[in-house]
């Protein structure tokens, strides 16, 4: 039964509504309790069809949400970790927050009402980025709920470390910091995480404020401010898997708890890429998506390995963005050359140069092609871009800069 279930499921997207249609015909009844524990124990879809005919098996001896509040019950309250505000209910998050709790649940938005009703309504403004591989959609919390999500940040997630090995949205940590550690070295591996924001679903978002310390409630309302689930209507152009992923409660990117939360939910995935890296003598890092090693190595090896490692914690590798660069050619990672040390290319340092010359002798509104509202902001965060690896063509490029007259 286990293995034609699972085949039922291969065959329709990962939704609770398809899968409950998909085993309906077979269980009756009981079709929406498979649904619903199957999305709750794995809110993205298995990477294989093994995957699911195991999760499917496994059900009967899986604790289900009935059975885990009377067990958290009787085992003791749970250990706070990190310096986080404790929050011993739905109300004392809604105080916290300055919200009622009537507030709480119409932001969270739990049943995805706000799904189909009109855009005036819905708590986010979509974005589409046409990219060769199809379009992006960007999710962008309008004003009231990007302020409640600020307030989690500061308070909550800014309070939890990620790993040593994650370089992106993290203070003190950047591209640069991100590619020092491949500097000179003879192999530089490069592999992308196909769809990182979305594959995170609410199911991790939740586990990471349950690590934390907040009680089952608490952590689900958390979790429900901070994901939300793409109408599809705003899915033109967006690739079949993509737009499957953005149908279902995920991260949005464009969320500024979003960042912060990825790092947290590629926790496990970092500390296993890291042992990795070192049983095989490697370095590892990691800015966001972009995953990076370096060394010696059997890189067919090393790639069979990362790939397992990556779809065991539930993502996938981009297919066709794995880059394999020697010594004797440019190694680049996040658009820094890492031969000998990170820098921005030398073609990137001259087209800036040779700009600032020309708005000199020009004036800077010719040179505004692109159209920039603020052209001179612009320049000099390319110059700071550039600066941030080598003090010596910061100072030539602002050295130009001063000759601009900007008024």
């Amino acid at each position: 039964m286990a293995a034609f279930l699972a085949e039922l499921a291969s065959d329709v997207p990962w939704t609770r509504d398809r899968l409950e249609e998909a085993f309906m015909p077979v269980l009756g009844p009981k079709a929406s309790r498979l649904a619903d524990r199957l999305i709750d124990l794995y809110p993205s879809p298995p990477f294989d069809d093994e995957s699911l005919y195991r999760l499917i098996a496994d059900l009967p001896r899986l604790p289900d949400k009935k059975s885990e509040e009377p067990e958290r019950r009787t085992s003791g309250p749970k250990p706070w970790r990190f310096d986080v505000p404790r929050y011993f209910s739905t109300g004392d998050l809604a105080e916290s927050l300055n919200l009622t709790i009537d507030e709480i649940e119409w932001f969270a938005d739990a049943q995805q009402r706000l799904k189909t009703a009109p855009s005036t309504l819905r708590h986010y403004r979509a974005t589409s980025i046409q990219k060769r591989s199809g379009a992006r959609v960007l999710e962008i919390p309008k004003p009231r709920l990007r302020e409640i999500q600020r307030k989690v940040m500061r308070r909550i997630l800014d309070q939890v470390p990620a790993h040593g090995a994650a370089h992106g949205f993290v203070t003190g940590r950047s591209p640069r910091t991100f590619g020092i550690p491949h500097a000179g070295r003879d192999v530089v591996l490069a592999a992308d995480l196909k769809d990182f924001f979305p594959s995170i679903g609410i199911g991790r978002v939740v586990a990471i404020f349950d690590a934390l310390g907040y009680p089952r409630t608490v952590a689900w309302n958390l979790a429900y401010l901070c994901t939300t689930s793409a109408p599809a209507g705003e899915l033109a152009g967006v690739p079949y898997e993509t737009a499957s992923l953005l149908r279902t409660r995920h991260l949005p990117q464009g969320a500024p708890t979003s960042p912060a939360l990825a790092n947290l939910a590629a926790r496990m995935l970092d500390i296993r890429l890291t042992g990795l890296a070192r049983s095989m003598g490697l370095r590892y890092t990691r800015y966001a998506d972009d995953l990076a090693f370096s060394g010696t190595c059997d890189v067919d090896r090393v790639l069979w390995v990362v790939r397992h490692i990556v779809r065991d914690e539930g993502f996938m590798l981009h297919p066709n963005k794995t880059r394999v660069r020697r010594s004797h050619k440019r190694q680049q990672l996040t658009g820094l050359v890492v031969n000998d040390w990170p820098a921005v290319p030398r073609s990137e340092y001259d087209e800036l140069r040779a700009i600032l010359h020309n708005c000199a002798r020009t004036g800077p509104e010719a040179q505004n092609r692109s159209g920039h509202g603020d052209f001179r902001a612009h320049l000099y965060g390319r110059i700071a871009r550039i600066g941030e690896t080598s003090a010596t063509r910061r100072r030539k490029l602002l050295e130009l800069a001063e000759r601009v007259n900007w008024s």
